[in-house]
């Protein structure tokens, strides 16, 4: 069955904003949030060539969808989050979360707080190659986060 609220794709192609977008459009909305995380060039004091993402994807869309549910449960939205996985290149895109929503605090919160339970509960990894080595990126106690 196709959710007409929420949409979620995990992908090793590029993402393209223009498809987040569309889903969450609606002639009832008068806000659209678009989150893009990029790919930058630096961690610290370290020179990051690229990244690589992996997920556990059953997993992954199984997460992405329930947040999905949480948002529209907690805010009159629509959702759409694309995550990539693979190899990123210095400046690409890694995550789009669009909303759409009659007023634009709502789209605003339910971003923001999608991206944070994306990085919380969605089983992707990230490792980062840099100009000596490569590293699984891990929190303060040692666990390698999400996304």
């Amino acid at each position: 069955m196709i959710n007409k609220k929420f949409h979620v794709e995990i992908s090793e192609s590029k993402l393209d904003q223009n498809t987040a977008k569309k889903f969450v459009s609606a002639n009832s909305h008068g806000a659209c949030t678009i989150f893009e995380g990029v790919t930058r060039d630096h961690t610290d004091n370290r020179k990051v060539q690229f990244l690589e993402y992996e997920c556990y994807n059953p997993m992954a869309i199984k997460k992405l969808n329930e947040i999905c549910s949480e948002i529209i449960k907690k805010w009159d939205v629509k959702v759409s989050i694309l995550h990539r996985i693979g190899k990123l290149e210095i400046g690409e895109v890694s995550l789009i979360v669009a909303i759409g929503s009659p007023h634009r605090k709502d789209a605003l919160q339910a971003c923001e707080y999608s991206v944070d339970r994306i990085k919380e509960i969605v089983p992707i990894w990230k490792k980062e190659f840099f100009e000596g080595g490569s590293i699984w990126i891990e929190d303060e106690n040692g666990f390698r986060p999400f996304s």
